[in-house]
């Protein structure tokens, strides 16, 4: 009997879970389209933090760490991300049980603060690779999407009035969106209420209209430009303030939804403002939030708190808009749709497949894991110096 035994337990080997083995990281320099101009910077290219992990049992997964504006925006950037993964993630990451995402992103947050970025691009490729191992896309992995496509807004940033007109007009035509958010607070009040009025007059009830100020208004500025952005017709207002607390005074004041973007940065700043009513509608950003994980919570809270939700962007190219998608698919709410334009944004491709935008939505990829595939020769057309294996 001890002999059957001994034949028929599995080995130590096929026991053993995958471990993550490598890590490597890139910075891709892609060229815009035109400028895209935000009151706190001027975009004319968009830089990505891809990072990729190799596991023992041969699988791969990538993700992507991304900004607006270098260190405009926030205290991370595509940089900053890259070094942080190569010298302190990655040695955490070595050697340890590849299938467990959670726990290994704990592992990393217990030796890792803040961040968020960057951890949001190494639980990406997690996930990523896991999907793969076990023939499921990620939105499976995150609790089951409850939507195969998601509406997706245009922001309008070229400063133009008659340009953004045209531009909108362009967008209709072609049944790619009909949701348009505008960039304002880099010029005086009177010259962005003219600007969003005119804009919305020209597409009437064809196009939605919404602004996202980046926080460059003051509480005073905020309460006269809400008043006058309503009676122009925007439906929605995106972070005018920095402060949490000045949005709590501003909600529900205006006939308009007031939206939190850059007060949220995870779980515990959501269940703040929600605790004071400090918003109408969440702008959910997964890199913002610390990973695709953390952006559930955040949205279990404003579900609970009655709060709307948005699917944001960082302006991500394709594998930080497709973890984004899939995310954003397993939200039982999601009234106000999604920005994932990101990947529309750039000149060039770096997908084998591009995503699929169409009939004023993005699909969201049936296939394992992240369901796309990076085209490594334009990869490494655009690429700094390439993926280095001895950075793992």
């Amino acid at each position: 009997m001890g002999d059957m035994n001994k034949l028929i337990a599995p080995s130590d080997t096929a026991l053993a879970a995958p471990v993550v083995e490598r890590v490597e990281t890139v910075l891709v320099d892609l060229p815009t389209i035109r400028p895209h101009k935000l009151s706190v910077a001027t975009m004319n290219g968009q830089t990505l933090m891809l990072v990729r992990i190799t596991c023992s049992d041969g699988v791969t997964g990538v993700g992507e760490g991304t900004t607006i504006g270098g260190l405009a925006y926030g205290g991370e950037s595509p940089e900053s991300m890259r070094l942080a993964i190569d010298r302190y993630v990655a040695p955490l990451l070595i050697g340890q049980d590849a299938t467990r995402v959670q726990a290994l992103m704990a592992r990393v947050g217990s030796m890792v603060k803040e961040n968020r970025f960057s951890k949001s691009a190494v639980e990406t490729a997690l996930l990523d690779a896991h999907g793969k191992r076990l023939g499921l896309p990620v939105s499976e992995l995150l609790g089951g999407r409850r939507r195969d496509r998601l509406p997706v807004a245009w922001t309008l940033a070229s400063g133009d009035t008659g340009r953004d007109i045209d531009e909108a007009e362009r967008m209709l035509d072609l049944r790619r969106h009909r949701i348009f958010k505008l960039k304002i607070g880099a010029r005086p009040l009177s010259d962005d209420i003219a600007h969003v009025a005119a804009i919305k007059r020209a597409l009437g009830e064809r196009g939605a209209v919404r602004v996202d100020v980046n926080m460059a208004w003051s509480e005073a500025d905020a309460a006269r430009g809400m008043a006058a952005l309503a009676d122009a017709g925007c439906e929605l207002v995106e972070q005018p303030v920095a402060q949490a607390s000045a949005l709590g005074r501003l909600v529900r004041r205006f006939p308009l939804a007031l939206m939190a973007d850059e007060s949220l940065t995870g779980p515990d700043s959501a269940f703040e403002i929600a605790r004071v009513h400090g918003a109408d509608v969440f702008a959910v950003k997964l890199e913002q939030s610390g990973g695709a994980f953390a952006a559930l919570r955040v949205a279990a809270i404003a579900d609970a708190a009655g709060i709307g939700l948005y699917g944001g962007t960082m302006l991500e190219g394709a594998v930080g808009t497709i973890v984004s998608a899939h995310a954003f698919a397993t939200f039982a709410q999601l009234q106000w749709g999604t920005e994932l334009f990101g990947p529309l944004l750039l000149t060039e491709e770096i997908l084998r497949e591009p995503l699929d935008y169409s009939d004023f939505h993005l699909t969201v990829p049936t296939g394992p894991g992240l369901g796309i595939a990076l085209d490594e020769d334009r990869v490494a057309a655009f690429a700094r110096d390439g993926f280095d294996r001895k950075r793992g």
